[in-house]
């Protein structure tokens, strides 16, 4: 059977997401992948369908417990043989799991870091190993948003398993933490080969940012924004625990199904939380940044930060965690000056220099994205060097545009100054350079000669450094912060520069908002963003929502494990009345279309029937 049998017959879909194919291939192939897809990309995909297809057990290293068994329940209600090893594992079923790794019978084995060293010599000496796969690759790199000291004994695979692949996963790392999970993990991967950077793009989540509101206010649009969204699971991510307990308890006041998640609570408590959110007993979650990482659950479709996150690949990481079964999902990001205390303190109590030096660099950047009156989307996905150069019309800054004129002609002169130093100089050096500044660099580097020196004094130094901000939230310009903050010019900035592209810029970025623009950007967060599905038929969806309850709690899973939102749309879209037309729907694959056709169609020919 091809890969592309195995996607239709497991999983329900004829064709594979861009650069999927390509890396099972690679795999397949026996060659070590580094794979980075946001969250809902389809990353799992590129590991199990090599898995499913070669002789042995694929070996997968995840970081969370309740990530394993969210993974392991849904490859099980797929008809494919996976299990899990860590902590909680009791000691028969561990020799259950061993014997059949031993005989073959296991195609997928779940195990966390931790575990892995008290299972290598077993995975060594006695199974057949077809691939490792390592999820939240960006764990193992100090540079990563998510360090975790256990990942540092992973780099061992390559010297116990030298002709094993390796994939390492993660849905953000950007160019010094993809460079560092090389280096720990031994891949045998090079900027030619082996590295996959699909596009970080999810255009169903909406973005919005509110700023300066107080706790009170916070805690009422909240409480009023989840009224609406009564039947809707999210998460409000809150920067302290205590912030999370408070919040909870006015959500429960008010009748919500709602709890908090910090580190301070005990394993069970944490472990209850989490099963309770997964099967929606609990549809509101009041974390700290721990929550969410290990949730697959892709029904999730809302995202409030609380506070701003100290980092875009966080921030990103975390809005990701909605909307994963690719239907309409809302994030929200309060901003205040205060949260920009709180985590410049934070980075000043690490001992590490340079790491505190990084991380006020994507402290500086997550403010910006705050700050910006550009479209949102432009700026997270340039971050992630994914040249995006059109605006998205679903973010607040789309939805109520500043006032923009043409700003080719100060982009080429800025740009111009970037490439006449040899793209070896900060913002600052060029911003003295365009308003003809003599200063001792200027004079010690012969600036002063250049074309460019004094072609920008119609701007003063405020406007400049607003247009170098906004090209660089465009991806016309990089800075290289290894390299005292050189401005770099990307492969836009050049076809701005040569005549080839135009840019519009904002006339005054950095002005204050005004209340009335402030208001008319988030008045519109009081209308409902995830809107009943499509052309569906709400009444049908309704029952097929019911049916799916019943099912999952019969089998003691949580409702998406048997078929997520998407799917149920698509159903009460098409109405197959068949067996066959019901296994022709995106995403039911051979066995779920044998195990709930039946009941599913009839729910289907019933209504029909009904309402002819």
């Amino acid at each position: 059977m091809d890969i592309l049998q195995t996607l239709k017959r497991h999983f329900g879909y004829d064709t594979f997401r861009p650069l999927q194919q390509e890396i099972i291939q690679d795999i397949m192939d026996g060659k070590d992948c580094l794979v980075l897809m946001p969250t809902g990309g389809g990353k799992s995909l590129c590991y199990q369908i090599p898995a499913i297809s070669l002789p042995g057990t694929a070996v997968i290293i995840s970081p969370l417990i309740s990530l394993m068994k969210d993974q392991v329940e849904m490859l099980q209600a797929n008809g494919i043989a996976a299990e899990s090893l860590n902590s909680t594992t009791p000691k028969i079923y561990q020799d259950i799991t061993h014997r059949r790794c031993m005989n073959g019978d296991i195609k997928l084995l779940y195990i966390s870091p931790e575990r892995l060293m008290a299972e290598i010599d077993f995975l060594s000496t006695s199974a057949k190993i077809s691939l490792f796969a390592i999820d939240e690759a960006h764990c193992i790199s100090h540079w990563g948003h998510d360090f975790r000291p256990e990942y540092l004994q992973l780099g061992l695979l390559r010297e116990r398993f030298p002709k094993i692949p390796i994939v390492a996963l993660t849905a953000t790392a950007d160019k010094v933490t993809r460079q560092d999970i090389i280096k720990q993990l031994n891949l045998r991967v090079d900027d030619k080969r082996g590295i996959y950077i699909s596009s970080f793009d999810r255009p169903n989540l909406s973005l919005r940012v509110m700023h300066g509101y107080s706790k009170p206010n916070k805690d009422a649009f909240i409480i009023n924004y989840v009224r609406q969204h009564a039947e809707d699971p999210g998460i409000v991510y809150c920067l302290s625990r205590k912030s999370t307990e408070e919040l909870a308890n006015k959500l429960r006041r008010q009748g919500f199904a709602a709890a908090p998640y910090h580190a301070g609570m005990t394993a069970t408590e944490r472990d209850r939380v989490q099963n309770d959110f997964r099967t929606d007993t609990i549809l509101v979650v009041c974390a700290t940044i721990a929550f969410g990482m290990g949730i697959d659950k892709s029904n999730i479709r809302w995202i409030i930060h609380y506070n701003m996150p100290k980092s875009m690949e966080g921030f990103y990481q975390e809005i990701g965690r909605a909307g994963r079964d690719g239907m309409p999902a809302d994030t929200i990001l309060f901003y205040s000056l205060l949260d920009i205390v709180q985590l410049s303190q934070f980075i000043q109590d690490s001992p590490d220099e340079e790491q505190r030096r990084t991380n006020n660099e994507k402290l500086k950047r997550m403010r910006q994205y705050a700050e910006a009156s550009i479209c949102r989307r432009r700026i997270l996905l340039n971050y992630f060097n994914e040249l995006y150069d059109k605006d998205c019309h679903n973010c607040d800054v789309c939805h109520n545009p500043p006032k923009t004129f043409d700003g080719t002609i100060a982009a080429q002169k800025a740009l111009s100054a970037a490439a006449r130093t040899y793209e070896s100089r900060s913002a600052t050096t060029l911003i003295d350079i365009l308003t003809g500044k003599g200063s001792d660099t200027i004079r010690r580097y012969g600036y002063d000669h250049l074309p460019t020196f004094g072609k920008g004094k119609e701007y003063d130094d405020r406007r400049w450094r607003d247009f170098f901000l906004q090209l660089l939230q465009m991806g016309y310009i990089e800075i290289d912060y290894a390299h005292y903050h050189a401005v770099k010019i990307t492969a836009y900035g050049w076809e701005v520069l040569r005549g080839q592209r135009r840019v519009q810029l904002v006339e005054n970025a950095t002005a204050e908002m005004t209340p009335k623009r402030r208001a008319a950007r988030q008045l519109r967060l009081t209308i409902p963003i995830v809107q009943s599905p499509g052309a569906l038929d709400a009444k049908l969806y309704e029952s097929l929502k019911q049916l799916r309850k019943k099912i999952s709690a019969e089998m003691g899973v949580p409702a998406f494990v048997v078929f997520n939102d998407k799917v149920l749309n698509a159903l009460a879209t098409l109405k197959p009345q068949t067996l066959e037309a019901f296994g022709n729907v995106p995403g039911i694959g051979e066995y779920k279309r044998n195990r709930y056709g039946d009941a599913f169609v009839k729910v289907i020919q019933q209504f029909v029937k009904e309402h002819r």
